[in-house]
């Protein structure tokens, strides 16, 4: 059998025929010399009966030139001939003879075991590789096993590549969960910081704001913030027409607790009084007393503190409505054109677009056998039409108003106002705006009702005063029945050191009271009744109206004395 053709033999670095007989404990093929001119045992046997007398004086197992030129050549009879230690012939004419001893027996192949691995054995060898579920391997220390027993591959097939495939695909699965928990825990804890500053801001605005209950002395029964407890920003406007018509005031409310803004008008015909205590009414006392007078005459009457008064003249008016680039308001009257008589200069209609000159003629208009108050409401809609047009921002809202040239109250700087102008406008912008109407009786007081919405809810007037060191303000209700009840009660009230509220009549009653409604203020209601020349027993503690400190009901037991 041809070396070449024998799948087991392959060649050392020398070029020397080598024979795989087997694999070590860790899988290593093991090699060993081979001599192609090795007979089995069956043909040493009959070659040593054929030649008994031949000995064989040197062989040279590694003689590979000769052995595989003798083997090409066909079969003759032996002829004697000798060799030397390196198997050169040296002419003995005998067959060197072989020793059956030293010779090994090649182990079988294992079964289909495929060409093509015999081509890849004749490569060096190469690193151990992967095992595969038919290979196991011995224990170090045990027996080894035959050759037989397994069946080796020397390149991977499908199957482990299927393994280390899976190998793979485990280790990069356990990657990517771990780097998915990694991402978990990092939106957890960033999440919880968010949290975490939501809820210390919001924490933060409640406690500025003062709406934490329980923090605050300012809170009611129910845990709301009380109206007296919020802050607001008020100032009053005073239109004066040019063509000599009345006077419109309003109050301009920016109550920056709740972020709403609010037109309060104020009818000319509401009850206010003189420095002197006399009653007089709103619009005689802007023509009279004057801006700061007025001023005053309204913080008692609402017990709410009056930062400024804002005079707008209508010329003023109308180049405000310009300067804003003109206005647009839902109009519920035809406005007629006084000068030409043709079309009117204002019509009715939803969204109607106002010049200056426009917006002037709608706020001052009031058609024959209208209300006072009707006219009030139009000059309210020009206010806010022109606030949504109005920046927000302070700065440009100060040019604005320097733009017009206006001659200010010593009360407010152009920048006082401006400033005030545009939180208004910040608010009309938002949707957070209202316009309310105070309502008041026939005879200029107000109702308990417009107490409740309008002085109490918007204006934060309250039962106690702005400034506890200020003037007690005193409600008086005549209900005795006496034409000079109630201006006899108004002087000595006056004349005690007290600030007079008038509260209107009412129905007789018999007994005259002194009503307090926070028990500080019991002392002061003392003190008004001893003025009024009331015994205590009428002092009781009861609901008052919201722009009083104690308020005196008269009855018919009430004495006019005279000087």
């Amino acid at each position: 059998m041809n070396d070449r053709q024998n799948p087991y033999v392959q060649y050392d670095q020398y070029g020397q025929p080598i024979q795989l007989v087997g694999y070590d404990e860790y899988g290593q093929p093991v090699y060993q010399s081979y001599d192609p001119y090795a007979q089995q045992p069956q043909q040493q046997s009959q070659a040593a009966q054929q030649q008994p007398q031949q000995q064989g004086y040197g062989y040279d197992p590694y003689a590979q030139p000769q052995a595989q030129q003798q083997a090409a050549q066909p079969q003759q009879p032996y002829q004697q001939q000798g060799y030397d230690g390196y198997g050169h012939d040296y002419g003995t004419g005998q067959q060197p003879a072989v020793d059956t001893t030293q010779q090994w027996e090649a182990p079988q192949p294992p079964p289909q075991v495929p060409q093509q691995q015999s081509q890849r054995q004749q490569q060096p060898p190469a690193a151990p590789e992967p095992t595969v579920p038919e290979q196991r391997r011995p224990a170090p220390g045990s027996r080894e096993y035959e050759t037989g027993e397994f069946a080796f591959i020397e390149a991977p097939d499908e199957d482990s590549e299927d393994v280390i495939d899976w190998l793979a695909f485990t280790e990069s699965r356990s990657e990517r969960r771990e780097e998915a928990k990694r991402r978990g825990r990092n939106r957890v804890v960033s999440l919880i910081v968010v949290l975490a500053l939501v809820v210390v801001g919001g924490v933060g605005y409640l406690w500025y704001a003062d709406k934490i209950p329980g923090l605050s002395g300012s809170t009611d029964e129910k845990g709301a913030v009380a109206g007296s407890a919020q802050k607001r920003d008020v100032i009053v406007v005073h239109l004066h027409s040019t063509n000599g018509g009345p006077t419109s005031t309003a109050l301009l409310v920016d109550n920056t607790t709740t972020q709403q803004g609010t037109t309060v008008l104020l009818p000319n015909s509401l009850s206010v009084a003189n420095d002197d205590g006399t009653a007089t009414t709103l619009g005689k006392s802007v023509d009279d007393d004057g801006s700061e007078g007025t001023r005053e005459a309204l913080d008692t009457l609402f017990g709410a503190k009056i930062g400024g008064t804002w005079r707008l003249d209508t010329p003023y008016l109308e180049n405000l409505v310009e300067a804003v680039g003109g206005i647009e308001v839902d109009t519920n009257i035809d406005v007629p054109d006084t000068k030409k008589g043709a079309q009117p200069v204002v019509k009715k209609g939803a969204s109607q677009s106002l010049s200056g000159t426009m917006a002037v003629a709608y706020a001052t208009y009031r058609a024959p056998g209208e209300g006072e108050t009707a006219q009030l409401q139009r000059f309210g809609q020009v206010l806010q039409g022109v606030l949504k047009k109005f920046t927000s921002v302070p700065d440009a809202a100060t040019t604005v108003v320097k733009n017009l040239a206006q001659i200010l109250d010593l009360s407010m700087t152009e920048a006082d106002l401006g400033a005030s102008l545009a939180k208004l406008a910040e608010h009309a912008k938002k949707g957070s705006y209202k316009t309310a109407l105070l309502p008041v009786q026939s005879d200029g007081t107000l109702t308990e009702a417009a107490s409740s919405s309008v002085v109490k809810d918007i204006l934060g007037g309250a039962v106690k005063a702005p400034d506890p060191s200020s003037t007690t303000r005193v409600s008086v209700k005549d209900a005795s029945g006496k034409a000079d009840g109630k201006e006899f009660a108004r002087a000595t009230v006056v004349n005690g050191g007290f600030a007079f509220v008038d509260g209107g009549k009412a129905n007789a009653v018999a007994s005259s009271q002194v009503i307090y409604g926070d028990t500080a203020d019991k002392a002061k209601a003392d003190e008004v009744a001893k003025t009024l020349g009331l015994s205590t027993g009428a002092v009781k503690k009861g609901t008052v109206a919201a722009n009083a400190d104690v308020m005196v009901v008269l009855g018919q037991d009430y004495k006019i004395k005279n000087p």
